[in-house]
């Protein structure tokens, strides 16, 4: 399988770049072709300035994501949870790489769209302080409905996988790597 990661957390060192390299690590051992972005290594501006009224021309990293997202047959995205939403840096990939043209296509005279991603996957792996049930009861997994359902089944990504881990600022080091172990086991051979 052509899996595309891409680490949304802007720190490559934290946790969430553990598991993308974890991830990688045994997608690559069980035989899958891998390909792997890190937004805090990326140089893109991440502000859409006009928004979708005036093209901004894609910067060559975002230009090497489009191009990924296109080859990969899943998608896995892992990134913390801040203040109910995304990191704004991953906000800022998705507004610029997951254009009109690209990623959907409205209608003219409809009020519907072509979802232009169809025939992937979509594997969510997130991080949070907060436990689950606070989440979900406080704010609905707000951040997950946003990336799963708004954004890439937006865009015809389907079906996609999610993995919350909470309470990461308590996890001692031996129960992070055991959730860890828990995520690559659960990757299948190619």
């Amino acid at each position: 399988m052509k899996i595309y990661i891409l680490l949304a957390h802007p720190d490559k060192e934290s946790f969430n770049g553990q598991i993308a390299d974890s991830y990688l690590q045994q997608a690559l051992k069980k035989g899958h072709d891998v390909r792997i972005q890190r937004l805090g290594d990326m140089q893109f501006d991440p502000i859409l300035w006009k928004g979708y009224k005036v093209p901004q021309d894609l910067e060559p990293d975002l230009v090497l994501a489009q191009e990924n997202i296109l080859w990969c047959q899943k998608w896995v995205i892992i990134y913390p949870m801040w203040w109910g939403s995304v990191p704004a840096l991953f906000k800022g990939f998705l507004d610029r790489t997951l254009s009109s043209g690209f990623a959907f296509k409205y209608h003219e005279n409809d009020p519907f769209w072509d979802k232009l991603l169809k025939g992937r996957a979509g594997e969510l792996i997130v991080t949070s302080d907060s436990p689950w049930w606070w989440i979900w009861l406080q704010y609905r997994n707000s951040d997950i409905n946003s990336i799963k359902r708004a954004t890439l089944q937006f865009c015809g990504i389907t079906p996609v996988k999610t993995t919350r881990i909470p309470n990461i600022r308590f996890l001692k080091d031996a129960d992070r790597q055991k959730m860890l172990a828990k995520i690559i086991s659960a990757i299948p051979s190619a």
